[in-house]
């Protein structure tokens, strides 16, 4: 009898912890906002191709995995780092780096996305999930300088569509991924106005990401048809006409301020001025 007794100890401690065990790692997995799925190499370059990576930059990749996004940014020369929530792959990806001949330019941070600043990031990357990227938008849009590339692999951001979206073939056998792609857009939502001359111009601009409609008049009383509004970044272009005058404004937005150039078209003469437009 005691022989039994110890038997199904023996079989019970075992399989305790086997259950301990696992438990433990199934309550990990859960705090994990996105599971592990690498994003093959060709879609890597892709990606960073995209955004034009080169040694001036500084890439910030959200959920970092094994390291291989910032990894590669720093073979052309970039620096960086990645932040994800698992050590194992933190472990992971610094290993890489040290085999990448890349560890003096790059580091890899045990954290969550959402705790962690990533404002001086000239590039972010990311491989997530919709709920995700979703969740990250606002803060992507709120604290990324104006300029910022943003690419995302396989999933987009919703409402904010894409500047840019481009399919790669994988011929390793993981079919085909999506790549999307997008600038950080000025706010320049608001009314702004400048002098030229004898004339005091008012321009209203509304904005929804960077998608923008503008209207523009000026303080004899002519509105002129804005033929385009286009925002990128920090730069903004409007073309304007009212008969045979039309206004070409093109600058970067500082704050509540625009600085730029204006030409001035008539069917005497084209002109040609410093453009400085103010908040109101």
């Amino acid at each position: 009898m005691n022989n039994a007794k110890n038997s199904c100890s023996k079989l019970l401690i075992p399989l305790l912890l086997f259950f301990l065990t696992f438990t433990t790692l199934e309550v990990k997995a859960q705090d994990l906002d996105v599971p592990y799925v690498p994003t093959p190499q060709k879609v890597v370059e892709r990606m960073l191709d995209l955004a034009d990576v080169n040694s001036s930059d500084y890439v910030i990749d959200l959920g970092s995995g094994d390291g291989r996004i910032v990894i590669t940014a720093a073979k052309r020369g970039a620096t960086g780092h990645g932040i994800d929530l698992d050590p194992q792959r933190i472990s992971e990806a610094r290993t890489n780096a040290v085999n990448a001949n890349v560890a003096d330019r790059v580091m890899f941070m045990e954290a969550n996305i959402f705790n962690t600043d990533f404002s001086n990031a000239s590039v972010i990357t990311m491989y997530l999930l919709p709920t995700v990227n979703e969740k990250l938008r606002p803060e992507l849009l709120d604290k990324l300088e104006p300029g910022t590339r943003v690419v995302s692999h396989s999933f987009d951001m919703d409402e904010w569509e894409a500047d840019k979206e481009v399919i790669v073939n994988d011929n390793q056998g993981s079919g085909t991924h999506d790549i999307y792609f997008w600038v950080i857009p000025a706010k320049v939502e608001g009314s702004w106005s400048w002098q030229t001359d004898d004339k005091n111009f008012t321009m209203n601009v509304t904005q929804r990401f960077q998608e923008i409609s503008a209207n523009l008049s000026d303080s004899q009383g002519n509105s002129y048809r804005v033929e385009a509004a286009d925002l990128r970044g920090k730069r903004i272009n409007i073309r304007a006409v009212n008969g045979d005058v039309r206004y070409i404004l093109s600058g970067r937005v500082e704050g509540d301020e625009i600085i730029g150039v204006q030409q001035q078209h008539t069917q005497e003469n084209k002109s040609f001025t410093n453009w400085r437009a103010g908040k109101q």
